[in-house]
């Protein structure tokens, strides 16, 4: 395989984010890894891009390894991305990823921006790596750099990208245990999302355990009266709390099912929502992967779509994806199938980006002014 790294950092060969690919190529000695140094010499391939669009155009995976500067990627690389549209340069169906490095300061706005830009060349995106910049230095950075390569080379093999989904991998997931929280009213809109849910399951032989929240007798939504602070018990009596904990917490995954409603998920998600309050703040989900069926048109609900996110990122689950039933439901179910089974296998985390980091010392800053209630 052809990996042409483009090292969007003006430090070159020094580029402390450079570092964690020559470490990743260490590993994968037959992978040819060529290295163009673009936001070091900018200006060289704003006289001559013959060169760049060569390597460009013979490389099996293009990967975006640069650090963030304020929000965004470097200006010069940003400005390589421009002369690919000037040069007209067709890299409609090559696989590209990034590896980004950074104090998670708005990483995921630098994220998505190459991911829009990839999306718009026509390429196969799979989702980077945002690693802090001491992380190289430590095993868990030096592992989670080695499962990221390791996962994008899986996604190629098998023809995934995101959004859209190839061909599926013959994997068992070993006595996996997934549950499926779904919002299931007896209406239309139930309807539809129990034919996505049917379709999850019938594409893995994994134990799922569908837990239709519509059917669960709330008592009522949370008081935040901090009765379940002390031992994890709610105030009211309806039996949540274990049934939270023994149907669906002890899972290897969850996936949330739901039909959007007035740009949510839905009063009676947000109502379990709010009642997981009774966890006492405790991380019993921690680095549990997470997915999401949808019935809606999700590509209209920017909000909600950062909700699912940031959800995610601060609850410490990695996103294996989303399925919808309006574009490709076969293929997006098919590959988000695949896509968690590969997770649940391997254990596989990604690091957090600044809504998983930002989120949580904001988080711990609150709870230590509330210490007394908490």
């Amino acid at each position: 395989m052809k990996v042409l790294v483009l090292n969007g950092s003006p430090a070159g060969k020094n580029s402390i984010t450079l570092q964690t690919v020559h470490f990743i190529s260490k590993f994968y000695e037959h992978t040819a890894f060529n290295i163009l140094h673009v936001g070091q010499q900018i200006r060289k391939f704003e006289k001559d891009f013959a060169p760049a669009a060569e390597a460009l155009l013979e490389a099996d995976l293009i990967l975006f390894c640069y650090p963030v500067y304020t929000f965004l990627v470097p200006a010069q690389l940003h400005r390589f991305i421009e002369l690919i549209r000037e040069h007209g340069i067709d890299l409609a169906g090559k696989y590209a990823t990034q590896l980004t490095t950074s104090k998670h300061f708005y990483d995921m706005t630098a994220h998505r921006f190459i991911e829009e830009n990839c999306d718009d060349l026509g390429m196969k995106y799979i989702r980077g790596l945002s690693a802090d910049m001491e992380d190289l230095l430590t095993k868990k950075g030096q592992k989670d750099a080695l499962d990221f390569f390791r996962y994008v080379c899986w996604n190629m093999k098998h023809g995934f990208c995101k959004p859209k989904s190839g061909q599926p991998e013959n994997s068992r997931t070993e006595n996996a245990k997934i549950a499926i929280v779904a919002d299931l009213p007896e209406t239309d809109e139930g309807f539809r999302l129990r034919r996505l849910i049917d379709q999850f399951v019938s594409k893995n032989d994994a134990s799922c355990d569908i837990v239709n929240i519509a059917e669960f007798p709330f008592k009522g939504g949370c008081l935040g009266c901090f009765h379940c602070a002390a031992d994890g018990t709610c105030v009211y009596k309806d039996g949540f709390d274990t049934f939270l904990r023994d149907r669906i917490q002890g899972a290897d995954a969850i996936v949330y099912a739901y039909s959007i409603r007035d740009h949510s998920m839905g009063s009676r998600f947000k109502l379990y929502d709010d009642r997981q309050f009774c966890n006492g703040h405790r991380t019993v989900t921690m680095g549990k992967p997470v997915a999401y069926l949808v019935d809606g048109e999700l590509s209209d609900e920017e909000n909600l779509r950062t909700l699912m996110e940031a959800r995610a990122q601060v609850g410490g689950n990695y996103l294996a994806g989303i399925a919808t039933d309006r574009e490709d439901p076969d293929g997006e179910v098919d590959s988000l199938v695949q896509k968690l089974i590969y997770v649940v296998r391997r254990h596989y985390e990604q690091p957090k980006n600044f809504y998983g980091v930002g989120g949580l010392k904001i988080f711990r800053d609150l709870i230590f002014e509330m210490q007394g209630l908490m």
